[in-house]
């Protein structure tokens, strides 16, 4: 019933249609109809040229989007090399300029070691030098020494000098008695050793530190030895 009924309203509508058109044809003429549908197709080739454009239009606009996004990709990465070498760069002048700050500290210190160098070779040069001067006089005293104090000097290991004292023991004019004299780093004297010991020969030796009366030191350590012998 309901199909019958639709084919019905169908072909209503359809007579209405050809009523209406038949009556617009009437109204308008063919000559107007006419140029209303030339003009209808050329509004469609006109649609239609411009929905072509614009469809070119938009591809070429994705595809220059497409390019956009890939250079911009590109710039990014480029970006970040930059940033990397920049930041290596400057990792690099740090580490050269630790190493010109190193470098300068080491021949600072070098400087300062060679004035150091210097300096103790030239206090050792004095020191030897005053060593020398006193060693030589003390051989130049030698003969003095041998005839009042019966005394021999001989010089061994380099520069020490050995005083052999004669005449002391009575009982035994022979009989050495002897101590070993060097001159230390400080240019001071220093007995090396002594027989027989003295007890009081660290006092003699700090006297004659302290006075440079080298004659008396030697008259005093004679003296010694001889009041040892007697006991």
């Amino acid at each position: 019933m309901s199909q019958i009924k639709t084919e019905d309203e169908l072909i209503l509508f359809e007579r209405e249609i050809k009523e209406f058109w038949t009556k617009f044809k009437s109204i308008c003429g063919c000559e107007q109809i006419n140029q209303t549908l030339v003009l209808r197709d050329s509004c469609k080739e006109s649609i239609k040229t411009l929905s072509e454009k614009w469809t070119r239009k938009l591809k070429e606009g994705d595809l220059m989007i497409d390019k956009i996004q890939e250079y911009t990709a590109e710039i990014l990465q480029e970006n970040k090399c930059i940033a990397e070498k920049q930041e290596n760069l400057a990792q690099t002048k740090s580490k050269i300029k630790q190493e010109e700050e190193q470098r300068k500290d080491l021949m600072e210190s070098i400087r300062l070691l060679k004035e150091e160098l210097i300096r103790k070779k030239e206090i050792l040069s004095s020191k030897n030098k005053a060593a020398k001067e006193r060693v030589e006089r003390l051989c130049k005293s030698k003969a003095l020494f041998e005839e009042r104090l019966a005394l021999e000097i001989r010089r061994i290991h380099g520069e020490q000098l050995q005083f052999i004292f004669r005449c002391i023991d009575h009982k035994d004019p022979d009989k050495p008695f002897i101590f070993t004299l060097s001159v230390n780093e400080q240019g001071e004297y220093e007995v090396v050793s002594c027989f027989p010991p003295l007890d009081c020969m660290a006092d003699l030796q700090l006297k004659v530190r302290e006075t440079n009366n080298f004659s008396a030191f030697v008259a005093n350590v004679r003296k010694a030895f001889t009041a040892l012998s007697y006991k």
